[in-house]
């Protein structure tokens, strides 16, 4: 067997999947039936928005031993090959992949294979694969994560054996690729082994690592815990979470650093990751508070982060109800239903999506241009094209000094012209894209 490393996953890993476009779905909380058909119902608005991928948060039976609230977490997985009831059947699961299908979309699941319930079916049957600590007892490395209990890859191979046979039936189903929970907890060899018999069944199958925040790995590894790095993580996945800026992000929207000083992490990604590394950008996950609630629902910020999420380089991702301007970010352990009421955003990023599937958003060479005003100014240069992006973060009501030639340029969010001149735009709030003369 041949593993996967950096040189073969360079030849893998396409950078044309930097056009990619990823709906996250908690199906539980998508609506108020919470089942597969409903998210079944709702593809042709989904597909409407330039969607590639429906990424489907963990569909399978969840735990009841230590569970929190009263449905619980679906990351505390009770079966590996089952359903969630609640969302219906297999057959139901396997109607909806056909359906996601014919719509020209393709479908991620998520896969927890660091830990399951504390009533899991393979603890009961293999409790040779489970982590104990120093007194014994099953548990877990993180101490708020009391739900579940931790797999020991160490132990027995035979494990490794029975997950990735799990990720092929999952893939015989027709599930095009897994985004990975806290993949960075996982042995590199194991994922270098699941990722080349994945691809032998599905060559087109994508892995996504939600490798996790650097304080967090650095946690983990000085409690004695093996913890993979982003470098490490890109010898096997295809992208990887953008949690190395993520805590950034939410630094500046809360007022304690500068934009810039968000910006200049956005500008390191590329010193230190693989020349066709891509990383996969969300300001809003179920993990994380929602974009509209940072921000505490300004029309302006809203926009003008939607629309540099989409500039960015990298894939993209939305979670359900972000295209609403949702504020409240739904709880995993109990029933929370989408806020679908909310200002609607989703021609916006029906156009940001038409915008970022160009080539120029894949090979382009990306720059970042630090301005002394609360305003991100960047850019694509490819093939003699120059397509600049100007997002005011800050609500800011004042003009804005731009590294741009003067002249009358073409909004292509809006259509609407603009002119640059001495070097500076006139205030605007709107998001602008365009191609310099």
């Amino acid at each position: 067997m041949v593993l996967i490393g950096v040189d073969n996953v360079s030849k893998k890993t396409s950078v044309s999947l930097r056009n990619t476009f990823i709906y996250q779905i908690f199906v539980r909380n998508y609506s108020e039936e919470g089942t597969f058909k409903e998210v079944q119902k709702d593809l042709d608005r989904i597909k409407e928005l330039g969607v590639d991928y429906v990424y489907l948060l963990p569909i399978h039976e969840i735990g009841e031993e230590q569970r929190k609230g009263d449905l619980g977490s679906p990351y505390a997985i009770k079966d590996y090959y089952s359903i969630n009831h609640e969302y219906g059947r297999l057959e139901d699961f396997e109607a909806l992949v056909e359906a996601v299908h014919e719509k020209g979309m393709k479908v991620m699941m998520d896969i927890v294979f660091n830990h399951t319930s504390p009533d899991s079916k393979i603890l009961k049957e293999h409790p040779e694969y489970f982590y104990q600590n120093e007194e014994g007892n099953f548990a877990n490395r993180v101490g708020d994560w009391w739900d579940i209990t931790d797999f020991d890859y160490t132990k027995d191979k035979e494990l490794w054996r029975y997950l990735i046979d799990n990720l092929l039936y999952w893939t015989k189903k027709g599930v095009d690729g897994f985004r990975f929970d806290v993949a960075s907890f996982l042995p590199l060899e194991f994922l270098e082994q699941a990722h080349e018999e994945v691809l032998e069944e599905n060559p087109d199958s994508l892995f996504l690592s939600e490798s996790v925040h650097g304080h967090f790995l650095r946690y983990i590894r000085n409690q004695g815990f093996e913890c993979l790095s982003e470098s490490e993580i890109y010898q096997v996945f295809d992208m990887a979470y953008d949690y190395d800026v993520h805590d950034y992000f939410l630094e500046y929207v809360q007022g304690n650093i500068s934009l810039n000083n968000y910006l200049k992490e956005i500008i390191r990604q590329d010193e230190v990751y693989p020349k066709n590394y891509i990383k996969m950008k969300n300001l809003e996950n179920h993990d994380n508070l929602r974009l509209a609630g940072l921000v505490k629902g300004d029309p302006v910020k809203i926009d003008a982060w939607t629309s540099f999420l989409f500039f960015t380089k990298g894939a993209t991702m939305i979670y359900a109800g972000q295209e609403f301007s949702a504020e409240h970010t739904p709880t995993l352990f109990d029933k929370d239903t989408v806020d679908w009421s909310g200002r609607d955003i989703s021609l916006l990023i029906r156009k940001l999506s038409d915008l970022s599937h160009q080539e120029i958003f894949a090979r382009g060479v990306y720059d970042v241009h630090l301005l002394e005003q609360d305003v991100i100014c960047a850019s694509y240069t490819y093939e003699g094209k120059e397509l600049y992006g100007v997002f005011n973060v800050g609500h800011i009501k004042e003009d804005i000094s731009l590294p741009v030639d003067d002249g009358v340029y073409t909004n292509l969010l809006t259509s609407n012209t603009f002119e640059v001149k001495d070097g500076v735009l006139a205030n605007t709030l709107e998001p602008v894209i365009f191609y310099k003369n």
